[in-house]
């Protein structure tokens, strides 16, 4: 439907004024910031993506995965019966088995998540990003997270782009696919709304912001874009797409304003891992920091500028107590 997009405008200033007033939203406290980083916690696609991944390192992301908070902080905060797992575990087509078969031995169901189709640049051909697509699935990975060519996106080659999408959701089977924009290379956010359309009508699980390689990522000015047109497409059709910022969310305080950004634009119904994921690979450990906070806050405002483990333990934290697993 190139009606659809033929003659979107977006209104840039008023977008950055308003993702200008998203960074001013007060914080929560207490309990209520406890269960928004719970739910965010859930909505994590724990990721690692780094060219020296080994089948041990795997190992202990998924270990992470099933285990995302440390027990005796769930312990204090009455949560730790109610399964708190991460939503996917996220890695290269190489490592899926590893992945698979780490979550398996681990005895919990969260689902692998696999980059493919030229994952970061999406200069590979097709008929290799639909090779590559394949294995993945075979492998075991029940999520696949595709990149686009961002030329057709330049080029204002939108049927070339919808055809290619396609394609990549054919290979994905009976997998969900997400369709990383790349947004940050993509010019404008009029291209970002005309490729987050392109990306639903070409039948995309999810549409995600970046593969977190590029320069700039995850923006709140794209996120609302990426929002609208997620709500416009589930005016027109009925269907509900997932969103994905990725690429550069490394604090609890920036996962909590994703969230209540989308439960603003898209509802409440979008703030489940069926339709929201985080990407992230050190957002974890400063939200496992913030538990610490809140459970100690006796001394909070002590806390903010030391590390909170030295108060609890008497000595400072070194980095592999607070690590991946």
């Amino acid at each position: 439907e190139l009606g659809w997009i033929s003659k979107v405008y977006v209104n840039r200033p008023a977008v950055v004024r308003h993702a200008e007033q998203i960074k001013k939203w007060k914080t929560l406290k207490g309990n209520w910031q406890a269960a928004w980083l719970l739910k965010a916690v859930t909505c994590i696609d724990l990721t690692t993506l780094s060219g020296d991944d080994t089948p041990s390192n795997v190992q202990r992301l998924c270990f992470k995965a099933k285990h995302p908070i440390r027990e005796d902080l769930l312990k204090a905060l009455d949560m730790h019966d109610k399964g708190i797992t991460v939503g996917a575990v996220c890695v290269y087509p190489a490592r899926v088995t590893d992945a698979v078969n780490a979550l398996k031995a681990a005895g919990c169901n969260i689902p692998v998540a696999s980059v493919a189709a030229g994952f970061p640049s999406g200069q590979t051909p097709l008929e290799t990003k639909l090779a590559e697509i394949k294995l993945a699935v075979k492998y075991g990975a029940r999520e696949i997270d595709i990149v686009i060519s961002r030329s057709l996106v330049l080029t204002g080659q939108w049927e070339g782009l919808y055809e290619e999408i396609c394609q990549c959701r054919k290979a994905c089977g009976e997998a969900h696919m997400k369709t990383i924009l790349a947004t940050g290379e993509l010019g404008s956010l009029a291209n970002v709304y005309k490729a987050s359309m392109i990306a639903m009508m070409a039948g995309s699980d999810f549409i995600k912001t970046s593969t977190g390689k590029e320069v700039e990522n995850a923006t709140f000015p794209v996120g609302i874009v990426m929002m609208r047109a997620i709500k416009e497409y589930y005016w027109q059709t009925g269907n509900k797409v997932g969103f994905k910022p990725a690429g550069g969310i490394r604090t609890a305080k920036e996962a909590i304003t994703w969230l209540m950004l989308v439960k603003e634009e898209l509802g409440v119904e979008w703030l489940t891992p069926e339709l929201f994921r985080l990407g992230a690979s050190s957002l974890l450990g400063d939200i496992e920091q913030h538990f610490f906070i809140l459970i100690y806050n006796s001394i909070i405002n002590f806390l903010f500028f030391l590390q909170i483990f030295y108060h609890v333990t008497g000595s400072y934290a070194l980095q592999h107590e607070l690590a991946m697993a």
